[in-house]
């Protein structure tokens, strides 16, 4: 039996490469002639699994990747990547030696941290490029910009940029909530274009400035500047919880999928799973799936979800276990133990994030490392 066949006995990641090749292609279409373009590959490229997916988008011609912490890129540029990788994470000063030894670009977003940054890459004669983060209404991390007042915010930046051991390549931001405000959104554009201008006004420019995210590729043209930023979009989704029209034409690159462990005959009135929480109505044929919340299928969904088992939807039945849950197949002839079921894919990711009250970033992102990535590639099929 080969690891491929051994992989997928339980359950199990489908992994569409060629389906994110055309969501790369369909995306950079979007961009205007000298636009450069950032895949975001952080959260294990939200869930897809890191090297592989940015092997490939190294091969698609994307311009630069973005990760969440210093470790990430370490694990990239020890798996041969060399695409700039940016750490949008503010990360410790005691990492610095790794962002030089492999090429890290780093986010900075308050003075005190370039200033620790300076210092250990001075020290050490080396050089550190980072990308200077401006809050223009998220509230997280950044040099806040407000209103009015601004002066002492672009002095204390244009500081952070002169200082001696960091290139300042870059400024960002990121759009607040660009699914559902436009006059917000146009706000922090306007921030933006604010900082950079006062920061040119001080002698300071940069290679790179950008703010538009996902949607803020999608719906905001105007907002792409010199990069666009690639998240969920990347992975096959205009939207995290709503049904959205696309200028792009995108295909989800997960499925998620299991092997029917066994099929159950029980009669009217059986409680199933923990608590009894659903009660049959009729004789019945239970499915079991061998998948639960410790592989990311969240508890959320008991009750409240479906999945395909031969190509028809067949109700969760009771509360989702830590590694398997039941699903009603009485309807489906023919099903048996060793069948494959779907359990999230492009028809049932947004079902499942609205039954679940949460987003698709956190269902694709929390498919747990025991769950094997089967990368499909030209039409086959590889760990």
């Amino acid at each position: 039996m080969t690891n491929l066949e051994i992989a997928m006995t339980r359950t199990w990641a489908e992994i569409d490469l060629d389906a994110l090749e055309g969501n790369v292609r369909s995306l950079k279409g979007l961009l205007k002639p000298g636009v450069k373009s950032l895949a975001v590959v952080k959260a294990d490229a939200y869930g897809h699994g890191i090297v592989e997916v940015a092997r490939k988008l190294e091969t698609c011609g994307v311009d630069m990747l973005a990760v969440a912490y210093v470790m990430a890129a370490v694990t990239l540029r020890k798996n041969g990547i060399k695409l700039p990788i940016l750490c949008l994470g503010q990360s410790a000063p005691s990492l610095a030696p790794l962002m030089w030894e492999y090429d890290v670009t780093q986010a900075v977003g308050d003075l005190e941290n370039g200033l620790a940054l300076s210092r250990a890459a001075s020290a050490a004669g080396r050089t550190i490029k980072i990308h200077v983060k401006v809050d223009t209404g998220m509230g997280r991390i950044g040099f806040y910009w407000p209103e009015s007042g601004w002066e002492a915010v672009a002095d204390e930046m244009a500081t952070l940029c002169r200082l001696p051991g960091l290139e300042a390549e870059g400024l960002f931001s990121h759009f607040a909530n660009a699914d559902g405000d436009p006059e917000y959104t146009r706000m922090q554009m306007a921030k933006f274009a604010a900082a950079r201008q006062a920061l040119a006004d001080r002698g300071v420019t940069f290679r790179l400035g950008h703010i538009a995210a996902s949607l803020g590729v999608l719906r905001y043209p105007e907002a792409h500047l010199d990069m666009g930023r690639f998240g969920l979009v990347l992975y096959g989704y205009a939207s995290s919880d709503e049904e959205v029209e696309s200028p792009a034409e995108l295909k989800p690159v997960m499925t998620l999928k299991a092997r029917i462990a066994a099929v159950r005959e029980l009669p009217k009135g059986a409680k199933i799973g923990y608590g009894g929480t659903a009660v049959l109505k009729r004789d019945s044929v239970l499915a079991v799936l061998p998948t639960g919340y410790a592989d990311g299928y969240p508890r959320a969904l008991s009750n409240r979800m479906s999945v395909y088992i031969h190509d028809r939807l067949c109700p969760v039945v009771g509360r989702v276990c830590m590694d398997m849950f039941m699903a009603d197949v009485t309807d489906v002839p023919g099903v048996r133990a060793g069948d494959e079921a779907v359990l999230l894919d492009g028809r049932l990711m947004l079902k499942a994030a609205l039954a679940g009250h949460t987003i698709i970033h956190e269902l694709l992102s929390c498919i747990m490392p025991r769950v094997p990535r089967v990368f499909i590639e030209k039409g086959e099929k590889r760990l």
